[in-house]
């Protein structure tokens, strides 16, 4: 006499499908209950003379319990990421309401003025022999020059006192840095001031004082 036909576990969603995991239990419940009453209706119908041995009905019992097995573990899956986004979007909101008022720093050669101070920054691939710093006015014009001096490698900040009667809307700031006869490419970082933070599908979005918004993927330091 044939054995009932094993139920596959395919019929639950892999992970990742875009069934919910209350459809996904239903579906292996309703897949259990059908193994179920055909072990019952084999049993009742078994030739007397060649009865179901234990190997067989044993067999057909472990793939029962496989089926509740996997419900159970997709619907502790679902409930573990509900928590888990749950958590994810409490940290980012907490994190994001310490970043309002701070200042940033991200690629870009800006000038920001503060109280009369310009301040910006720059990186350094490896030590330069001389560093200065050209302050540019909004039409490129050079209008200020600070001299560095030797410098280490890594990233170093600078302040520019703003001349009275300055423009300061629009500034710019160009990094000239170099090793004996060679130059170094320096890489410019302007400030910015955090005004408000939400979370995106991507991360943390910052909304900055001078360059809008922005991810917070793209800030190289915070002060």
């Amino acid at each position: 006499m044939s054995t009932v036909p094993a139920v596959s576990s395919s019929t639950a969603a892999p992970a990742g499908s875009s069934g919910s995991a209350s459809s996904i239990a239903t579906s292996n419940e309703e897949s259990g209950d059908r193994f179920l009453k055909l072990l019952v209706t084999q049993l009742k119908n078994q030739d007397p003379m060649n009865p179901m041995d234990n190997a067989q009905l044993t067999s057909q019992m472990a793939q029962i319990n496989t089926v509740a097995g996997i419900e159970k573990l997709n619907t502790s899956v679902g409930a573990m990421s509900d928590r888990l986004s749950t958590q994810l979007m409490s940290s980012q909101t907490l994190q994001g309401a310490g970043m309002v008022g701070r200042q940033v720093w991200t690629a870009g050669s800006g000038l920001s003025v503060e109280a009369g101070k310009g301040v910006g920054a720059f990186d350094l691939p490896r030590a330069a022999s001389a560093v200065s710093v050209d302050v540019l006015s909004a039409g490129g014009t050079v209008i200020g020059n600070l001299d560095l001096g030797a410098q280490a490698s890594g990233r170093r900040t600078f302040q520019w006192t703003v001349p009275e009667g300055t423009n300061p809307s629009g500034l710019s700031f160009r990094v000239n840095a170099s090793s004996g006869k060679q130059v170094i490419q320096a890489s410019p970082q302007a400030a910015d001031r955090v005004m408000a933070v939400t979370a995106g599908p991507d991360g943390l979005v910052l909304q900055l004082a001078r360059q809008g918004t922005t991810p917070v993927n793209n800030v190289k330091a915070w002060s």
